[in-house]
């Protein structure tokens, strides 16, 4: 399945078939591409927790409205960021760089994010949907389906998965085979609505 494919088939799936065992070799691949998603700066902010445990994913569920999707399908996972990934030894996010490029870049990091909290949240939630986005259509080009989450508690999600100081929990991911087809489209709102040419309507 091609890219334009995917995007197009793609749907939000509620129900996995809970029998079937994905191969490890899979989920490695997902994840390898997972981790080819960009992050400004190239911090790498992203976290990814990922549930197979039954007793594990049977505490999520319990603290996310009791959807079965979370218990049922073969990946659970919880993507997180570590807020002050920006100092964490940046020189390594560009460690294959030239070294006039990493003499540039490096510093530049720093300087960007320290002190700034309400920046770093928002870096982290941008990294973590485009990785979501990547991690959904690459699940679909393989052959399975998803469904992104946000009904959860997230003080009880972090419990659960022990989420260290300076992380945020961003949303859930469940991944697996389909065992019924998602519902209908809802309905898309027109283009004309909410795609505009260099700027708003006056």
């Amino acid at each position: 399945m091609n890219t334009l494919e995917a995007i197009e088939a793609r749907r939000a799936v509620k129900h996995y078939d809970p029998d079937f065992e994905m191969p490890a070799a899979d989920v490695t691949k997902l994840f390898d591409l997972a981790l080819l998603s960009p992050t400004s700066f190239n911090i790498q902010n992203w976290r990814f927790v990922v549930c197979q445990d039954p007793e594990v994913k049977k505490r999520l569920r319990a603290v996310s409205w009791d959807q079965a999707q979370v218990e049922e399908a073969q990946l659970t996972i919880l993507l997180c960021a570590k807020l002050d990934a920006h100092a964490d030894d940046p020189d390594r996010y560009w460690a294959n760089a030239p070294e006039a490029t990493r003499a540039m870049l490096v510093p530049m990091i720093g300087n960007f994010y320290n002190g700034n909290d309400g920046l770093q949240r928002d870096e982290a939630m941008r990294s973590i949907g485009i990785a979501g986005q990547t991690i959904m259509l690459a699940a679909k080009a393989m052959g399975y389906d998803s469904c992104p989450m946000i009904g959860f508690d997230p003080e009880k999600v972090s419990e659960i998965i022990g989420l260290p100081d300076k992380h945020v929990v961003g949303m859930m991911i469940t991944v697996g085979k389909a065992l019924k087809p998602a519902h209908p489209r809802g309905g898309q709102l027109p283009a004309g609505e909410v795609v505009f040419t260099d700027g708003f309507p006056g």
